[in-house]
């Protein structure tokens, strides 16, 4: 059995911190809105990138800037929407729908690419859309599967259209250089929704300094860590290791206190089902005579 590469212990490392900030978002969005919250993490991220790849960023090419902006775009959406999402569902259960995104990514592809869907694929979306009909369930149960379950949703699909991005784009250039720019471009955008939306600058608070700064240190880290790695990763092999963050999510939440009905965890199940499924690869049958 071979050992994990340098570039997937890294990918492992973004998913145990991607399923704790489910929950550091959550307590932090009671202190601002959503779309500070994005730009404030963002923008630091950015700044910090600026900072320490400041002699990089020098030889900047039209291409590199080209690939961060088409990812930034995608992570202010993603990121946008969860952050939305989080301020009116649990951590855990945010952190399951998130993970929608990975039986997601083949059908997006093939609306985009013209890359039809292999038939493990068909099994993964199958199993996760029964897992969100579960959660929707319990939802509706408890006053319906509402605008914070929904945006969330959303989150998955933007998500999956990141993971697209990067595995085309990270290519294109140098990997500082293009997470600088998708950062920049992320912040910027959610404080620029910020008067369309209606958001007001929230009041002064060391739980949104602390929240919003800490994750944008990490989110630099992340990105950078994605775009490297997945330079010398699959988009498959990717994507299996990305099915780890809802578990770590679930694990947060869960020592949180927060404790989800029967059939959530049993959708939750099905949801990590799919995504796994959605990556076997079924051998090819040989051809008789060969």
């Amino acid at each position: 059995m071979n050992l994990p590469s340098r570039q997937e212990l890294a990918l492992m490392a973004v998913t145990l911190f991607w399923g704790g900030t489910f929950l550091i978002v959550h307590v932090t969005l009671r202190h601002c809105g959503p779309l500070f919250f994005v730009g404030l993490r963002f923008m630091t991220a950015g700044l910090i990138g600026c900072a320490v790849f400041h002699r990089a960023l020098r030889r900047i090419t039209l291409a590199e800037m080209g690939a961060g902006m088409a990812i930034g775009i995608a992570i202010w959406g993603c990121y946008t929407l969860q952050t939305y999402g989080l301020q009116t569902i649990s951590s855990s259960r945010s952190a399951f729908l998130t993970a929608l995104y990975v039986p997601i990514v083949p059908l997006v592809q093939w609306i985009v690419l013209r890359r039809p869907p292999r038939i493990m694929n068909w099994v993964g979306i199958g199993m996760a859309f029964c897992g969100l009909v579960l959660l929707a369930g319990t939802s509706a149960t408890q006053g319906g599967f509402g605008r914070g379950e929904w945006a969330t949703v959303l989150c998955a699909v933007s998500a999956a259209g990141e993971i697209i991005l990067i595995s085309r784009c990270a290519v294109l250039g140098d990997s500082r250089r293009i997470t600088v720019v998708q950062l920049l471009v992320a912040g910027l955008l959610a404080l620029l929704a910020m008067p369309v939306a209606g958001e007001r600058l929230p009041a002064f608070s060391w739980i949104w300094v602390a929240g919003g700064v800490g994750l944008g240190v990490g989110s630099m880290l992340v990105q950078l860590a994605m775009n490297w790695a997945q330079k010398a990763v699959s988009p498959t092999r990717a994507t299996i290791i990305y099915a780890g963050e809802p578990v770590w999510g679930g694990i947060a939440g869960r020592v949180a206190g927060d404790l989800l009905p029967a059939t959530s965890i049993l959708g939750a199940c099905c949801i990590v089902a799919g995504v796994l499924a959605s990556e076997i690869r079924v051998p090819a049958r040989s051809q008789p005579g060969k």
